[in-house]
C-alpha cells in the first residue's frame, strides 16, 4: 500500500532539487534519510523532512510495515516564480525570478 507526501512551493529551483531527488529514488527509507543527512545541498533538508512526514503518515495509517518502506517515486515539478526587481544603472530595473518547486513523494512496501 502506498503512502504519499507533497511539498508545494518549496523555495528551491527544480533543477537543483532534482539532483537531490535522484540520489534517493528507489532507496530504502532509512538509507535515504542517511544519504540526505550528509548532503550539503539546500533541498536535501527539505526532502529529508518530506520523507519523515511520509513515514509519519504511514505510522498513522497503521496498515504498513514501516521497516520495509522504500522510495517508490519522487518527482520535482516546477512551481510559480516570484518576480523581484533589482535597480540597475540609469534608472532601469532588472527582473529576478525566484523559482519554486513542487515535490511529490510516494513510499511503498517491498
Amino acid at each position: 500500500m502506498e503512502v504519499t507526501a507533497k511539498l508545494k512551493f518549496a523555495r528551491v529551483g527544480t533543477q537543483k532539487a532534482r539532483l537531490v531527488a535522484d540520489l534517493v529514488r528507489g532507496k530504502d527509507v532509512n538509507e535515504a534519510i542517511r544519504i540526505l543527512a550528509f548532503s550539503p545541498k539546500k533541498s536535501s533538508e527539505m526532502i529529508k523532512k518530506l520523507i519523515e512526514s511520509a513515514v509519519a503518515n504511514a505510522e498513522d495509517k497503521k496498515v504498513i510495515d514501516i521497516d520495509s518502506l522504500y522510495v517508490k517515486t519522487i518527482t520535482v515539478d516546477q512551481g510559480p516564480s516570484m518576480r523581484r526587481f533589482r535597480p540597475r544603472a540609469q534608472g532601469r530595473a532588472f527582473m529576478v525570478k525566484k523559482k519554486m518547486s513542487h515535490i511529490n513523494l510516494v513510499l511503498d512496501e517491498k
